[in-house]
């Protein structure tokens, strides 16, 4: 079966991720689409996901916020508050098939002002 040429930027990426990461880090996978934006915070080791956090939930829904940067500043600033609950700090940004620029960056940027290593 031919891989496609996402998939293959896909692992690309991510196995050249896990390659150079310490075991005591996550990896936190980004979902971008032409509307929402979903993260999760994966234990690789374990195989399981520990949190997730999306557009798509209803309390970031019910803010009618139509500007996209504003919207992934909101799940990035949710999902800081939901790792420091579990006590997790430390993570490794999985970009997937997507450039570092645009709302990707600023989700990476405001996980940093929040608190969150990358």
């Amino acid at each position: 079966m031919k891989i496609t040429t996402t998939e293959r930027k896909k692992y690309r990426v991510r196995n050249k991720l896990k390659k150079v990461s310490d075991f005591d880090r996550f990896r936190l996978s980004i979902f971008r689409s032409s509307k929402n934006i979903s993260a999760q915070i994966i234990d690789d080791r374990e195989n399981i996901t520990l949190l997730s956090v999306s557009s798509i939930e209803k309390d970031i829904r019910s803010l009618k916020n139509n500007n996209k940067i504003e919207l992934s500043k909101l799940v990035a600033e949710k999902l800081a508050k939901k790792a420091q609950e579990k006590n997790i700090s430390k993570i490794y940004f999985d970009r997937g098939v997507y450039k570092y620029h645009g709302r990707v960056k600023v989700f990476a940027e405001t996980l940093r002002k929040n608190g969150m290593k990358l």
